[in-house]
């Protein structure tokens, strides 16, 4: 997840928590004043995360896959 500084102090992750059934889990992050990234593990249906990924992006962040174990 990729987000601008209109992001930052939003709970994006809580939401998304709370609005699909998707349990969450912040592997990475680096979030500043002016923007942030955060590596998100998640699982769920892949129609509830489909539905999460749509809801991430109608709220401006961008969303790009990852994928296997990226936290040494």
């Amino acid at each position: 997840m990729i987000f601008g500084p209109s992001l930052v102090k939003e709970p994006v992750i809580y939401q998304l928590g709370r609005k699909f059934e998707i349990v969450t889990n912040i592997r990475r992050a680096d979030v500043t004043k002016d923007h942030g990234w955060v590596l998100l593990e998640v699982s769920g249906e892949p129609e509830e995360l489909d539905r999460g990924v749509e809801f991430l992006e109608s709220q401006g962040v961008t969303v790009e896959p990852a994928e296997g174990d990226l936290v040494e």
